[in-house]
């Protein structure tokens, strides 16, 4: 997996370039809020969007609202999210007997 401050700054551009934003990535800060008061601004749809790029990008799927809300807080939340999930073991895949 890519280290955390360059998976960061890819993050960054992925919002930015997949939400059309009218900001830099650079300027987004890592723990600014996505969502809600004191936010980027962005909302339901937005979150939409995002959940299928993490998935195209990143292949990591959020399967519900309660996680979408924990992990789209901010791009640090999304990135340790997906660090974390990216050091978890899979299991090797079972073959064909």
């Amino acid at each position: 997996m890519r280290h955390s401050t360059d998976l960061r700054a890819a993050l960054k551009r992925t919002i930015v370039d997949s939400l059309m934003l009218q900001i830099r990535p650079e300027d987004l800060g890592d723990d600014q809020p996505l969502f809600g008061p004191g936010s980027l601004g962005l909302d339901s749809v937005d979150a939409l969007q995002l959940v299928v790029v993490l998935e195209k990008n990143y292949h990591y799927k959020i399967a519900d609202t309660e996680t979408a809300r924990k992990v789209l807080e901010s791009v640090g939340t999304i990135a340790a999210a997906i660090e974390d999930r990216a050091s978890v073991p899979h299991p090797a895949p079972l073959e064909a007997t």
